[in-house]
């Protein structure tokens, strides 16, 4: 609509420029869906504008993923065509930035779906996502684009261009679009955040347990595990925000050590699907009881699809000082809704959250990698001490370190 114009371009200078941080002369990968098509093109300019040698676009239609679990033979539902893994090798040789447009573009294309043939088809996320982030060979950036059909999803009691209009009114504000300057805005919100994760890196703790209503969970360390803001660099040397927006620090815990329960804040859409009371309980790592109100066979067979796919590979705390959870509105949206609340994930760690070539070792490896929110104002963290001691973290979103 021609009223998002200044928006949609200021977004699209922010994911390329301070996020992606794309430099002349590269190949920049995007990822997006069909609805998505303004904030696409923007992002394609402002790349150019930059010097890109080449904008490589990736359209995905969520309808042509129902055709395939309504229709296709069950066996075939984990193929994925070698093409699509082999562009991310490439780009990850050429050195290239990344950039992934995010939001559900057509909420309601898997309706009806049976959950454990959803949970089948992983795509557009590919497996060797985690490997490719884990090498630190491209700038990358995950940043929302607002649509029609997510804007019915998240605000259902408007009219569609009203409706439209609130949800680009919130990603502005969210994104801090607000601001006069939004990448100075970002800057000092994660110099904030490195600073909380350097506090709690130096503390070496031992394990996080987590707890509150519907929580009781005791996610184990490594003796080298370190907290990261959402401030990464490349293997050559190129700073880059791999989210916005960010209001979360995180590690890459124990895979073997994780015991309790945990109960979701907020829904979850993955990979097209919807997910809604996630209950999950761990013994020594491994989650061994799953169920929601809403999708828990298709969360079942995710993390069935490999050894590591039911074992946590990264947690994140998040305080009450960001944007998005003081709305207290469901976005329905991994990206938004994981920065509004503390969480964990099943699936792929990140090596950059340990130090030791050890620990790296042992880091969890998975097809998967899938957030979902266990935070809310309720919930305490505190940090376990090697001699048994229990400091706390967090209470009622705010830092006690």
């Amino acid at each position: 609509m021609p009223e998002h114009a200044e928006l949609t371009r200021r977004l699209a200078d922010l994911i390329v420029g301070y996020g992606a941080n794309v430099q002349p002369g590269q190949i920049v990968g995007v990822t997006t869906y069909v609805g998505k098509e303004a904030l696409t093109r923007e992002v394609t300019r402002a790349a150019y504008e930059r010097g890109a040698r080449w904008v490589d676009v990736t359209i995905f239609d969520p309808w042509l993923k129902r055709e395939r679990l309504l229709h296709a033979d069950a066996a075939t539902l984990d193929y994925i065509p070698p093409w699509m893994t082999e562009r991310l090798e490439w780009l990850s040789d050429e050195r290239a930035a990344r950039i992934a447009l995010n939001g559900p573009a057509s909420p309601d294309a898997l309706d009806g779906i049976d959950p454990s043939r959803a949970g089948r088809d992983i795509l557009p996320y590919l497996p060797n996502t985690g490997d490719v982030v884990n090498r630190a060979t491209t700038n990358w950036c995950v940043a929302p684009a607002p649509s029609p059909g997510w804007a019915g999803l998240v605000f259902p009691e408007l009219e569609r261009d009203e409706a439209f209009d609130r949800l680009w009114e919130a990603i502005a504000h969210i994104c801090r679009l607000d601001e006069a300057d939004p990448e100075e805005a970002w800057r000092a919100r994660a110099a904030t955040l490195e600073g909380a994760a350097a506090r709690v890196t130096e503390r070496r703790f031992d394990a996080i347990r987590l707890h509150g209503p519907g929580t009781d969970l005791t996610v184990g360390l490594f003796p080298s595990s370190v907290w990261h803001a959402a401030d990464f660099t490349t293997v050559d040397g190129l700073r880059h925000f791999p989210n916005i927006p960010s209001e979360e620090m995180f590690t890459t815990p124990d895979p073997l050590r994780v015991d309790g329960h945990v109960t979701a804040t907020r829904p979850l859409e993955v990979y097209g699907a919807l997910m809604d009371g996630i209950r999950v309980e761990f013994e020594a790592g491994r989650a061994v009881k799953i169920d929601a109100d809403r999708g828990a066979d298709t969360l079942r067979s995710l993390a069935e699809k490999d050894d590591g796919a039911s074992r946590l590979g990264e947690l994140a705390l998040v305080d009450g000082e960001g944007r998005i959870g003081p709305m207290q509105t469901v976005f329905y949206d991994t990206l938004l809704d994981e920065n509004a609340a503390s969480h964990i994930a099943l699936g792929s760690g990140y090596d950059l959250g340990v130090d030791a070539v050890a620990d790296r070792a042992r880091v969890n490896k998975s097809r998967i990698h899938v957030d979902f929110m266990i935070g809310s104002p309720e919930l305490d963290v505190d940090g376990l001490t090697r001699d048994g001691q229990s400091v706390p973290l967090l209470r009622a979103g705010a830092w006690q370190v």
